[in-house]
């Protein structure tokens, strides 16, 4: 019995989806299965019903996830205790971050990290910020940077980055093109184009909305700011996006400050309050890196409220 067919087992009880867990520990799924029958094998029991399209465990699986969990934990506790007496960092980090855009001080904060402790493993993925959220509260990532409405997660460990209000953008032959300035309602005339549910900027959205019994006719949607963009450009929809986002296509777009949205957009890093020394210094460079102004004028760049 070895540590990741443990991993590879509580990955797929927590997903209950063989495909899901596979990336989640970034193997195959056909690796993850012939890893999982050689643990069945082992402990003499199927630990996994298959029979329907949800994976669900079977009464030994149930069993044994508490234990596949406590040895997991203890073998990470061994490691970090090693590596802090030795005077060493080692061991592994998963790190998520908004869909869309690629965030050069975090890239920045991993690469500085990685020169300085090149035996801790660093593994990246991206998803939008719900899903963030809840792999850092789960344990499956270790730190995210993430979109958020207004406040950062409950019960986590933040680091706000940025925080700025909504902007509505047009093409400069729409009806709303000549104005500085609109409200919610005035979009509400218009279909939109916005980012997707479990995003922080369309949070920040259908919250506004919601609070002025407001139904929008969200009618595009699109995961990064240049899609949202070039949607709105083309006649589709008027663009809701955050300030910082919608400054890159002043060429295409005029950009309407949108009057009664008070929640902010922010964009955070976050993770658990852990006793884990890795996560700690990779913490510790992630401030460094964001601790100066920070260009969000184009994609490719961090986005606020974004996926």
């Amino acid at each position: 019995m070895e540590l990741r067919q443990l991993e590879y087992f509580v990955a797929v009880a927590e997903e209950r989806n063989f495909t899901r867990a596979a990336e989640r520990v970034r193997i195959s799924q056909s690796g993850v299965s012939a890893q999982i029958r050689q643990l069945e094998r082992e402990v003499g029991a199927e630990l996994f019903d298959r029979s329907a399209r949800v994976v669900t465990l079977t009464v030994a699986g149930k069993a044994a996830l508490q234990h596949a969990r406590a040895a997991l934990a203890e073998a990470a506790a061994l490691g970090r205790a090693v590596g802090e007496v030795t005077g060493l960092v080692r061991g592994r980090l998963t790190v998520g971050m908004v869909v869309g855009c690629t965030v050069t001080p975090l890239f920045d904060a991993l690469a500085a990290f990685h020169r300085a402790h090149p035996g801790v493993e660093i593994s990246l993925f991206e998803a939008d910020s719900d899903r963030l959220v809840e792999e850092v509260r789960a344990g499956g990532a270790d730190l995210a940077l993430v979109g958020c409405a207004g406040a950062t997660p409950e019960g986590l460990e933040a680091l706000t980055i940025v925080s700025e209000g909504l902007v509505a953008a047009v093409p400069y032959g729409h009806p709303l093109a000549g104005r500085s300035s609109v409200t919610l309602r005035d979009l509400t005339e218009h279909p939109i184009v916005c980012m997707p549910p479990g995003t922080g900027l369309r949070a920040v959205l259908d919250l506004a909305c919601a609070a002025r019994d407001l139904r929008p006719e969200i009618t595009l949607q699109a995961g990064a700011a240049d899609a949202v963009a070039d949607l709105a450009a083309r006649g589709l929809a008027v663009a809701v996006l955050s300030a910082s986002m919608a400054t890159g296509y002043g060429d295409r777009l005029a950009v309407l400050t949108i009057d009664d949205v008070e929640v902010p957009a922010l964009l955070a890093l976050v993770w658990r309050d852990t006793h884990n020394p890795a996560l700690r210094e990779l913490v510790t460079y992630g401030r460094r890196a964001f601790a100066g102004p920070q260009d969000l004028t184009r994609a490719g760049t961090p986005t606020p409220g974004g996926s």
